[in-house]
């Protein structure tokens, strides 16, 4: 068990519209404002969606570049893009973000139904991208939906091995329509499939945001909060910005007695070098 708690900021997603959530963080002065309040409650990464200037989800590489500079510049977090974009993105948009050169990067772990839509992700591009972050030393957060997806996850890395950095750490998305369920006895079933040595997280997807990070803490795991995931902070009450969730479960941390990590502490638990970033794609020579 670690003697703190990462934190993880998923502030904006790719899901939910700015006229419809008017606090969601989607210009990147807005993004770069929300990342440094956020650090500065407890936050030690932040899990990127990029929206472009429409505020709609957009994987346009300088757009990402643009965003990944200045939260760069402006905060020490751990950048960890996202490479699920939204549900309709094509597979070889998903990969190119990893030209962006970020810290970390989300690679999920299997095919889900997602609400009424599909998130398609097929072995062949797992292993792609698995791949390339190793090859341009971009640490992984596996994404785990359902427990099948663990089973894949080790047959990963049995096969292509481990990730840059050699530290496993998990991220248990629960509670989405069509995933496992947000509750204390899905969390409890994954552990044993993990493998050995790895760290995990867990998001609770809405309402089941608190259960789940109660859950995660009590079993040493470590938590992701933010907008993406929930706009719901209590019973008919709208979340406020990130900045109230990223406090609550920096609180709920202090209080299982493992407060939150710093980020340099946060590099070291994922196996990032201090000052070190991912390598952008060179092109190729005629």
């Amino acid at each position: 068990m670690s003697s703190g708690t990462l934190v993880t900021l998923a502030p904006t997603g790719a899901e939910s519209a700015k006229e419809d959530v008017p606090a969601l963080p989607v210009t990147v002065e807005e993004v770069v404002a929300t990342a440094r309040d956020c650090q500065a409650l407890g936050a030690a990464v932040l899990h990127l969606h990029v929206r472009g200037t429409d505020t709609r989800p957009t994987l346009d590489l300088p757009r990402v570049r643009e965003v990944v500079t200045a939260v760069r510049e402006t905060t020490d977090l751990v950048v960890q893009l996202s490479t699920g974009g939204a549900v309709t993105d094509p597979a070889d948009a998903r990969l190119a973000v990893l030209d962006a050169a970020p810290d970390a990067a989300s690679l999920s772990l299997g095919t889900v139904n997602f609400g009424r839509d599909v998130f398609y992700n097929p072995w062949d591009l797992i292993v792609e991208l698995h791949t390339r972050m190793q090859q341009r030393g971009i640490v992984p957060e596996y994404e785990v939906f359902d427990l099948g997806q663990l089973a894949t996850l080790t047959r990963l890395l049995d096969r292509h091995g481990l990730p840059h950095g050699g530290h496993v750490h998990v991220d248990l998305v629960m509670g989405v329509p069509g995933g496992m369920p947000g509750s204390t006895a899905a969390l409890a079933a994954c552990l044993p499939a993990l493998p050995p040595g790895a760290t995990f997280a867990a998001t609770g997807v809405g309402r089941t945001s608190l259960p789940v990070m109660l859950a995660a803490l009590s079993a040493g795991g470590h938590l992701r909060v933010g907008m993406e995931d929930t706009l719901t902070y209590a019973p008919d009450e709208p979340v406020r910005d990130n900045a109230q969730l990223v406090a609550r479960a920096a609180g709920l941390a202090r209080i299982a007695q493992r407060p939150p990590l710093t980020p340099p502490q946060a590099r070291q638990l994922l196996g990032i070098p201090a000052g070190a970033v991912g390598t952008a794609a060179q092109p190729a020579r005629s």
